[in-house]
């Protein structure tokens, strides 16, 4: 079986031997509309924990009918310790319509992937980059809006925002690394000296940019005023982040 990897690192033996079970199963229920299956995301990245972190798969196969989804649904196996398989079900024409509407998420794949089984159906793709930076700012300006409005909800129980910076903390490095790729730099391997870089690249505080980051993997959990310290620097970094990518103007 011939694996590749795309500006990524080897995923350990153990994320690797869970991966191949968890897709045993899926790739019989397949059959012959099995195209490849693919690791992509965190778990390519220098420090990923399987024990925090889901391992991101695509599947994709030549057809996602009815038929097949009650085949396959009815032999995933059962998410109950780490690492867990988060998987994404698509068909080879669903991703060439979708390149141009998910550029964030298809340059992404494209630049970190390991091909586990099948067919190579990635390589031939360009992702067009004329909507980058539109996507860019709407998802930005989604995260400033949910960072606002959960702290406007939880004054009475502010330890709740330690949840809403763990969920927003990998969605977040990866529009960062986006940015940079928009900028036309090869983001770094790891995910703090990304949001360091685009901090620097912005004139923001890296602290703040970092919060949410440090919440979600950091050794130490943040409680009380050490939290909402945090999670207000996160709030005003990423909306002056926001405010940068609107003034931002590219070729």
């Amino acid at each position: 079986m011939n694996t590749r990897t795309v500006t990524s690192i080897e995923p350990s033996a153990a994320t690797l031997a869970a991966v191949r079970e968890w897709l045993a199963p899926v790739r019989t229920a397949l059959g012959a509309e099995f195209l490849a299956a693919y690791l992509h995301g965190g778990a390519l990245t220098q420090g990923f924990d399987e024990r925090r972190s889901r391992v991101n798969m695509l599947v994709v196969s030549r057809s996602l009918n009815l038929d097949v989804l009650d085949a396959v649904r009815r032999v995933i196996p059962e998410d109950r310790k780490p690492p867990h398989v988060s998987p994404l079900f698509l068909t080879q024409r669903q991703i060439e319509k979708s390149l141009d509407v998910f550029p964030i998420e298809w340059i992404d794949i494209k630049e970190r992937h390991l091909l586990i089984e099948g067919q190579d159906v990635l390589g031939g793709y360009e992702v067009p980059r004329s909507n980058l930076r539109l996507q860019l700012e709407q998802e930005l300006r989604e995260k400033l809006i949910t960072l606002r409005q959960a702290y406007l909800a939880n004054a009475r129980h502010p330890q709740a925002l330690e949840d809403v910076l763990k969920t927003a903390a990998s969605s977040f490095a990866t529009l960062c690394r986006s940015l940079l790729r928009l900028r036309g730099e090869s983001p770094p391997a790891q995910t703090p000296q990304v949001i360091e870089r685009v901090a620097d690249l912005f004139k923001l505080e890296a602290e703040g940019l970092l919060a949410a980051h440090l919440v979600r993997y950091g050794e130490r959990r943040f409680k009380g005023a050490d939290l909402m310290d945090h999670y207000r620097k996160h709030l005003v970094e990423v909306e002056r982040l926001v405010n940068a990518i609107d003034e931002m103007r590219v070729p």
